[in-house]
């Protein structure tokens, strides 16, 4: 159960190589000492190495394999993780080259099967577990790049388009069931997934993130942009004419 601190026993990373993922438990782990981690993510050196990370800040830690586009395995590995699941990190996901993404086919596919048909197979699971277990919360890592698509990089916003729209509304399904699901929008961040890519305006850390997604979960919020500003700026952004939009340096 996540006491009345907001602190979780039990936490799960799916797509637990995750910078920001690895974050947030770190973030709890500073609070509550022997937290329990599952950490699900293909079998390897950077899930090794996330392993030992977490034990060194004094975790108990799990591994366990995922595919996020074995969609058909997700139900089944998510309802064989032992105890509750007191807090599901949603944190799996592709960037890809925004080029190809729009101009190759099975790099298109590929992108939409993992950040959007994985996240909704994975959500349906996880759903299944908090109505068995009558509490938990779905921390679904969106992004604000979902909230109006841009020329630079469209293919990526309308697979968290989708993530956003699917998380938000199993949020309201879930609520009256003892679950609840924080839908999280950063901007640009600085990560392993954006390395090497010139920083947005606003960008910020997974540290950031880590530290606004533990203050929202003790909150009870159900979304929140990081930095808390990048919602002023969408809401802004969304009413632009495209004409203008098209001309932003977004």
């Amino acid at each position: 159960m996540i006491n009345a601190l907001g602190i979780p026993q039990h936490i799960l990373l799916l797509g637990g190589t995750s910078d920001i993922a690895l974050a947030i438990a770190e973030t709890y782990a500073a609070q509550a000492p022997n937290l329990t981690v599952t950490l699900a993510a293909r079998s390897g050196d950077r899930r090794d190495a996330a392993v030992q990370q977490l034990s060194a800040k004094g975790c108990t830690v799990s591994a366990v394999d995922f595919e996020a586009l074995d969609t058909a395995s997700h139900g089944a590995l998510i309802a064989g993780i032992d105890g509750d699941i007191d807090l599901a990190i949603v944190a799996f996901g592709l960037l890809g080259d925004p080029e190809e993404a729009w101009t190759d086919v099975e790099v298109a596919r590929e992108l939409a099967e993992v950040n959007y048909v994985g996240a909704v197979t994975t959500g349906v699971a996880l759903a299944a577990r908090i109505r068995t277990q009558g509490h938990g919360v779905i921390v679904a890592l969106s992004s604000v790049a979902g909230e109006r698509p841009r020329r630079s990089n469209f293919v990526y916003g309308s697979t968290k388009a989708g993530f956003d729209a699917f998380y938000t509304g199993l949020g309201e399904a879930l609520r009256e069931l003892g679950g609840r699901v924080l839908v999280v929008r950063p901007g640009f961040v600085k990560s392993k997934m954006t390395d090497g890519l010139d920083p947005a305006p606003l960008a910020t850390t997974p540290e950031a993130v880590a530290e606004a997604v533990v203050a929202a979960v003790r909150d009870g919020k159900e979304q929140i942009w990081v930095p808390g500003t990048m919602r002023v700026v969408m809401s802004g952004l969304r009413h632009v004419p495209r004409v203008i939009f098209r001309r932003l340096p977004v």
